[in-house]
C-alpha cells in the first residue's frame, strides 16, 4: 500500500541570508559590446550578486581588474575563481555599498572568455 506525505512548502531563499553573498558591479572597460552583461551572467551563476553592469569610463583596458570596495581582498577570491582571471586591487569606497567592482578587460572578450569556463 502506497502512502502519500505530505510535503512541506519550501522555503523562500531570500539572498543575503546564510553563506555571505558578494555584490558586486560590472563594468566594460572595452569597446566590446555586450561584455560586461555576459561577465555579469557568469558571475550570477556563480552565485555572485551582480546589482548593476554597463559602460565603465574606459574603453582600452587590455586586462580585467578586480576592485575591492570594502573588506579585505579575500572577496576577490571567488570573483577571480568564476571570471578565471583578474588583477586584484583594492580602492576602499564604503558609500558605493559593494565588495567589489569589476572592470572588465579584453581578455574576457568573446574568443577568450569561453576558454575560461570551469
Amino acid at each position: 500500500m502506497l502512502t502519500h506525505r505530505a510535503r512541506a512548502p519550501r522555503a523562500a531563499i531570500i539572498p543575503g541570508e546564510g553563506e555571505r553573498t558578494l555584490i558586486v558591479e560590472v563594468l566594460n572597460g572595452t569597446d566590446v559590446d555586450g561584455l560586461a552583461r555576459e561577465v555579469a551572467r557568469r558571475l550570477r551563476a556563480r552565485g555572485i550578486d551582480v546589482v548593476y553592469f554597463g559602460s565603465g569610463d574606459r574603453h582600452d583596458l587590455e586586462g580585467t581588474r578586480i576592485v575591492v570596495r570594502k573588506g579585505d581582498t579575500t572577496v576577490a577570491r571567488p570573483i577571480r575563481d568564476a571570471l578565471g582571471t583578474g588583477r586584484v586591487t583594492v580602492e576602499l569606497d564604503p558609500r558605493l555599498l559593494l565588495d567589489a567592482s569589476i572592470i572588465v578587460g579584453r581578455d574576457l572578450a568573446p574568443g577568450t572568455f569561453e576558454d575560461r569556463r570551469p
